[in-house]
Order: C-alpha cells, then structure tokens, then sequence
C-alpha cells in the first residue's frame, strides 16, 4: 500500500504520512481530505512513496482525492520558501492558498427553462403569460450566453402566476428543463484587439517586454514611468504578447486597492474584450469560489486583484504585474507577514515567467535592484500628448498660516475659488478619516480612547460616532465625559476630511463637495459611482484620503491641494521621508492630465525638508540619491536586513518577564544586533501588552533562518504570543 505525506491547511510544523486505499490514485499536488483527530481535513499531497514506508506503522488512510487538476510543482515550491522565509509553518501559508476551497467542488447547477414551440393542450390566461414572457431575455449578465432560459422563481415572478404554472408546463413539455452551472468561466480574452496608439517611449518599453517574452525563462523589469505616462498601456502590450505566445498561459495583475480594481476592469474590457477574473476580500463567497476554480483549471486567463491573489494556486502563470509596486498596502500585517512585491519576484522566477514591477515613485529596494542589474529598467520620462506634470508649490504654513479654526491657509483657498470660477476641479488631499483623529474633554484632558488600548477614538460627525481605527470599535459620542461626566465638554482636535468639507461648504456655498474616502465608499458600486461623477465632472471639489491617490484619472482636474503634507514624517518610521514623497508626488500627479495644466499647493511647516524641497523641483532621482546614502550608511534596507519579534501577553509583568526570557535566548551571530525588547509604539492593543525587538544584520546573512533558530529556543507560556515579521515596514 502507498504513502502519501500530506501537508495540512492547519499551522502545524511538518506533514504527516497516510496510506493510500486500494484504487485512489494520488500524486504530488493531489488535493485530498484525510482524518486528522476526529475531523477530515484538507490537505495536499507532498509526496508519494513506497509501501515500504508504511511497514511496521499503524497509519490513517486518505479519505478522498478531490477531482482537480494537481498543484504544481513550482507553486509548492514558492508556498515552502514562503513558509521559510516568513519563518511560519507550512500549514498556514497553504492556508492562504486554499481560502476558497469550495472551487476544488464542481460548480453547482440550478435548472433554467425555456420554450420548446410546442403548445399547451389547454390554454390558459396564465399560461399563455408565461409562455409569452419565457420568449423574452431574461435580466440575468452572468447567463446572458444562453438568451431565453429563465429560472422558475423569475418566470413566475415576471408573468405574475404561481410557480405551479411553470411547473405544470414543463411537466407538459411545453418548457425545457436545462441544467446551468451557477459559476459560468470568464469570458476568454482576446489578445488580437487594437490597442492605443504607442508613443516613442511606450513603444521601446513594450518591444523590451515583448521580446523577453518570446525569449522564455525569468526575467524582472522595473517600468518607471511619471504619473500619466502610459505604464498600463504599456503593460497591456505584455499581457497580450503573452496570451498570442501560449494559448493556455495565465497573467496576474496585482493593485494595491480594491478601488483601483474597479476603475481598471473597464480598461482591461476595452482593450481585450473580456473583463478579468477578480480577487480581492470585497468579493461574495460565491465570485470568490468561482476565480479560485477557475484559476486552477488555467480557465482563468488575466486575473486582477488585491495582494492575496499571489497565492492562488495558477495551472499557468506566466506574467506577473504589480502596478504601484511602492505602494504600502502590499505588505500584510496581520497572519503570515509578507510583502506582495518581493513574493512576485520570487513566484515569478519560480514559475520560468516574467514580472513587471509599475511605479511613478519606485520604493528604494525596487530602484537599487535596477540599478544593481537584477532588474530591468524602462523608462517613461513624459505624459503622452498636450497634458505635462503639474507645477508644485510649496505653501510655507508659517509664514501663510490658516485663519483661526481653519485649516485651508489663504493660498490654498484663492486657488479653490479661482479654480471653481474657471469651470475646473479641485483635490484636497488629507490622510485622515473622520471629523476629528482626538476627543478631548475641555474640562478635565480626559483623552477618549479605545477600551484596552491606547488608541485614540476618531469623531465622525456624519454619523454621530467615535470609531478606532486600529480596532474597529464604535460607539455612539457621548453627550457627557465617561471619566468625569462634565457635560457637552467632549472636542475634536485636529482635522479629518469631514473637517475640512465643512471647511470648504462654508468658502464654497455653491460648490459641489464630495468627501472619497473608506469610510463613504463602502462597496465597489458607491466607489465606482463616485469615481465616474468625478469623471463627469459632477463634483467640484473631492476631499479624500489616500485612495484617491492612486490610479484615477479626472480629466477636468486641475488643482490638487495637500493640507498636512508633515503628518506622514512623525514617528520613527525609517521610510517616513521616502512614504511622504512617493505619496504626495502620487496625489500631485493626478492634477493636469488632459490638455488644462494642472498644479499642486503643498501646505507644510517643514519646507526645508529633503521630501519637500524634492517634490516641489520634481527631482525624484535625487531624492533617492539622499536616502540611498543615509540608509548605507546605516546599514538599513535595502543595504541590510531588518526583522522585528512581537510579543504580547494580557498583563505587562507577564510580557516583560516573557521579553527578558527571550532576550537571554537570542544566538550570537556574526554582525547581527538585537535592539530590546521595548514597548511597542501601541503598547496595548485589544487589551493585551505588547514588547518589541528589532534584529538588523548585514545582507548578507539569512536573517529568516536567524529568526527561525531564536524561536525554536523559546519555550514560553501560552499566554504569551509571538509574530515575526522579516523585512518589516510598520513599526507599531
């Protein structure tokens, strides 16, 4: 009797061997069910090996093999280095892969009807209805292929009769069942379709595409291109070369918002006829188990979505685009800690494919790559056409501060006014959601936060709430202070987007004012629908947080204005300067990118500041060049490697004597130095006491394995919990 080693979605150190019953056929990929405790579990088969394994061993026997194509070779291999390199068990990264594991089922069925031509023996009002409405095209897109089938519920509905009547005429022969899977495949999309027209520059970068393409293997390219500049038309050509090259090779674009994916599916649809498959955490169960099954099978040809989509188990994977590869939201914080950049490098070479990494504002590491060779560079230096770059300007807030209770300083409102005078749009950009980011109480400087923590509770006006947005807590705002009950003493400090709406209403009575922001665009038909009356030009000032920052393109906008461009260098965030520019240069650039120029006002108190004094003359290349030379000097990524243990425990003794534990733990290594433990920046979090370590050494060194020896040492309490994040970019 066979073995089958089995790797189980549970987080469990290593996989354990099975017997494989008489007649299953299984080999390694195989997706299959086998006990586990008193449970049937699902799992992958590793490895396949002789009866001669199983001798003298009592062992559990596979219960099922499940009817999928198996998982290659080359995505076990990328789920394994990710289990290593994240110093995670195995288990919970396949975990990942097999969120949606109802795709390895086939897709269920539901029984649709439609007219045969043949008549009733005896006619009738409601049958003669029925009959009439069954020739008409139902309201159904996702069967729009089978035109006249109609389900029971919705003939009935629609012809106004009892279900008894459809029924009574199918049994009579006058309407055929048909049976309809309920997860239809995508549209196949078709690479042949004209695309734009190319301008020099996009033209050379898409013929360097092309021609690694058609030459095979791995190779990595870096498409730097200015705000505006084509990057996705661009990217279109390599899709498309890439499906003419291979009829069954599949393409993963990753965005770094599920805003973004909805803009962007309307571009995929015009260029190739069929939209992607999408994947992001915004989708029902049932979208969700329809990508998943079809990106197994290889049905599944462009795939769009959110940084999870990295892990889906592809038949084909040949091409791989991270578009906004700075972006932050690439990097997972919560679970298995990754970075959704560095894993499609390694899942493309992994796969023989290509990956190209899309930015305006390349992160430090991506820009050193290229410079180092590993990656290829292209260059889009110019936005096509009459549009340019916006003009930026820097608002100099001490000099030109705002008025009391203001935060729009007189520059910034001349500009909104002229703008609206002149037919055009306005930008303001401020990355904080809510009225207010703290409630104080005037009477005793009582801070509200969220129970357990010290996070401080944000006001939202609009809906008459204090939410953590660290947390998810809410209540309603108290009408008097929880800690000394004065009464209507509670303020908001400081300004979020809904503040400066208000702001605005008052300068602009007659304006039309949007506020974009997560908490007003819930669900993709709301962000869609804002985005689109933007584009129409049916609102004249947008106020929103960083998702507006990313990918839109309003033709008629032609003011941005940033209100605190300093809030993102607080803290001791080693990438504070590089998050600022790469953010603002984004949310400046969607300013002027039709033929009206465009321009941006900066309000800061730190004009001096390298981030500032780079994004108002435009010289990204020198900005890096600073902090490429402070960060060597440091020995910081990408000249050296971080990680960081996090540990957290109920009461702050039991934390800080687990920490002095772990500390006497830690190996020695060559070069390799070990900061803490201190209290975290967000020291208590969901009522639990959090310490820190922060491990740096050379680049050289594997610091993954460092990690995995140090925690293989500990034996702590089960109370006290540990996360380890390699290559960390939150410092909370």
């Amino acid at each position: 009797m066979a073995v089958a080693r089995i790797l189980f979605t549970l987080p469990l150190p290593e996989p354990f061997d099975y017997a494989v019953p008489e007649g299953m056929t299984l080999q390694p990929g195989s997706y299959v069910a086998a006990p586990v405790g008193p449970h049937d579990r699902l799992g992958i088969v590793v490895d396949v090996l002789g009866d001669d394994v199983a001798t003298g061993r009592k062992l559990k026997t596979v219960t099922a093999v499940y009817d999928a194509p198996p998982m290659g070779a080359p995505m076990r291999e990328f789920l394994a280095w990710v289990a290593r390199y994240t110093v995670t068990h195995p288990g919970q990264v396949l975990a990942m892969a097999l969120r949606a594991r109802e795709g390895l089922l086939p897709s269920p069925v539901e029984t649709r009807y439609r007219a045969t031509g043949k008549l009733p023996d005896r006619m009738t009002p409601a049958r003669q209805k029925v009959l009439e409405v069954s020739r008409t095209v139902p309201n159904c897109p996702d069967l729009s292929r089978n035109d006249q089938l109609w389900s029971a519920v919705d003939l009935a509905s629609a012809a106004n009769v009892s279900s008894g009547v459809v029924k009574g005429l199918a049994e009579a022969g006058v309407l055929e069942a048909v049976e309809l899977e309920t997860d239809p495949s995508f549209a196949i999309p078709d690479p042949d379709r004209k695309g734009a027209v190319l301008t020099g520059e996009q033209a050379v970068a898409a013929g360097e595409l092309k021609a690694a393409i058609h030459a095979g293997g791995f190779s990595a390219f870096l498409l730097d291109g200015v705000t505006g500049s084509g990057k996705t038309e661009v990217y279109f050509e390599a899709i498309a070369e890439t499906l003419k090259s291979d009829p069954e090779a599949q393409i993963l674009v990753l965005l770094p918002e599920i805003a973004l994916t909805q803009a962007i599916l309307a571009r995929f649809e015009a260029r190739f006829g069929a939209a992607p498959a999408p994947w992001h955490s915004g989708l029902s169960p049932k979208d969700r188990r329809r990508t998943w099954r079809e990106a197994v099978h290889g049905r599944a040809r462009i795939v769009i979505g959110a940084r999870s989509a990295l892990f889906l188990p592809y038949r084909k994977l040949r091409l791989i685009i991270v578009d906004e590869e700075h972006d932050t939201s690439f990097k997972q914080e919560d679970g298995v800690t990754y970075h959704a950049r560095d894993l499609a490098v390694m899942r493309a070479k992994l796969e023989g494919g290509q990956v190209i990494l899309a930015s305006a504002t390349p992160a430090l590491e991506t820009a050193v790559n290229a410079e180092a060779g590993r990656y290829v560079h292209l260059r889009l230096a110019a936005r096509p056409g009459a549009s340019r770059l916006p003009d930026i300007e820097l608002v100099d807030l001490r000099t030109a501060p705002p008025g009391k209770g203001k935060w729009l300083s007189p520059v910034l409102e001349r500009a909104l006014m002229e703008t609206l005078a002149n037919g055009e749009q306005s930008l303001l950009f401020l990355n904080r959601r809510g009225y207010a980011p703290l409630v104080i109480c005037k009477a005793c400087g009582e801070r509200l936060k969220t129970p357990g923590t010290e996070n401080w509770l944000t006001e939202h006006r609009y809906s008459g709430r204090l939410v953590c947005h660290v947390t998810g807590y809410s209540i309603p705002k108290p009408t008097k202070c929880p800690q000394c009950g004065a009464p209507d003493s509670l303020m908001g400090v400081g300004p979020g987007v809904e503040r400066v709406a208000e702001e605005v209403r008052t300068l602009l009575p007659h304006a039309r004012i949007e506020i974009f922001s997560s908490d007003t665009a819930q669900g993709a038909d709301v962000t869609r629908s804002l985005v689109e009356r933007m584009e129409r030009s049916e609102i004249d000032v947008m106020i929103g947080t960083q998702i507006v920052a990313k990918g839109h393109n309003f033709p008629n906008l032609t003011l941005v204005g940033v209100v605190d461009a300093d809030s993102g260098l607080k803290g001791g965030d080693l990438r504070a300067g590089e998050r600022t520019y790469q953010l603002l240069s984004q949310v400046a650039g969607r300013a002027g990118r039709a033929e009206r120029p465009g321009r941006a006002l900066v309000q800061t108190y730190a004009p001096d500041n390298p981030a500032m004094e780079a994004l108002a003359a435009n010289d990204r290349d020198g900005f890096l060049q600073i902090e490429r030379d402070v960060r060597s000097e440091l020995v910081l990524p990408p000249f050296g490697r971080l990680a960081a243990m996090i540990l957290s425990a109920p009461s702050a003794d039991l934390v800080d004597k687990a920490a002095l534990d772990i500390a006497a733990a830690a190996p020695n290594g060559d070069g390799i130095e070990v900061f803490g433990p201190a209290p975290a920046p967000i020291t208590v979090l969901r009522g639990r006491h959090r310490r820190r370590f922060l491990v740096k050494s050379p680049r050289i060194i594997d610091l993954s394995a460092y990690m995995a020896a140090w925690t293989a040492r500990l034996r702590l309490p089960s109370q006290v919990r540990i996360s380890i994040d390699i290559d960390p970019y939150s410092f909370l």
